[in-house]
């Protein structure tokens, strides 16, 4: 009995410094603003605990699009800043714009957070964030994977990583449908007040 007992006791033993072995989250995050979380690593795992909202409202579809409005470019937030070792420099304007790339989404983790632009964060209005286009200003993201099209108001900075180039809200994410994946391959592309509303009925929802 007693070889056995030993041999439980190794066995217990190795599994406890496997289990020490698991990485840590990464602490590379960007401390200037709210980073959206990556692809989801795991079923049910997000990016440093974020992910979706206790209590959702109810009808996430209904939530209208950002309507484009003159809007006076905030005092600080687009001046020239540095971010993870990288120098920015925004754009004095935003028309002409368009860009494709990774989008992101972040949710809960930083609801109620204050923004670049010094507006709370609401994971559940339409809004992004974006390293250079004027804050505030509108732009149309576009999921070329199902069609889906939102229009967001950008009042906040990032993400700083090279592979994306934009971070959305949890609602808009969950009308372009890639709430689930984390990120999706988006086209971007800058709208005035001038410009045409977006049709009824685009947005592609992921439950």
């Amino acid at each position: 009995m007693r070889p056995l007992a030993i041999l439980l006791l190794l066995l217990v033993s190795g599994c406890g410094m496997l289990a020490r072995r698991e990485p840590p989250p990464s602490a590379s995050a960007p401390q200037a603003t709210p980073e959206a979380p990556a692809a989801v690593q795991r079923p049910g795992r997000y990016y440093k605990d974020d992910g979706p909202g206790a209590n959702p409202p109810a009808d996430l579809a209904a939530v209208p699009d950002a309507v484009p409005r003159a809007e006076p470019p905030h005092r600080h937030a687009n001046r020239p800043y540095r971010a993870l070792g990288r120098d920015y420099v925004p754009l004095a304007s935003a028309a002409g714009f368009r860009q494709r790339g990774v989008a992101t989404w972040y949710g809960r983790r930083y609801h109620g957070q204050k923004t670049s632009s010094g507006e709370p964060y609401d994971m559940y209005a339409m809004t992004a964030a974006h390293p250079v286009l004027p804050i505030p200003s509108y732009a149309r993201v576009t999921n070329p994977a199902n069609g889906a099209s939102v229009v967001v108001r950008i009042n906040d900075r990032g993400p700083f990583h090279a592979e994306r180039v934009i971070d959305v809200s949890y609602v808009a994410a969950w009308k372009l449908g890639f709430v689930q994946a984390g990120s999706a391959l988006v086209e971007v592309e800058s709208v005035s007040p001038a410009d045409p509303l977006p049709l009824e009925g685009r947005s592609a929802a992921t439950r």
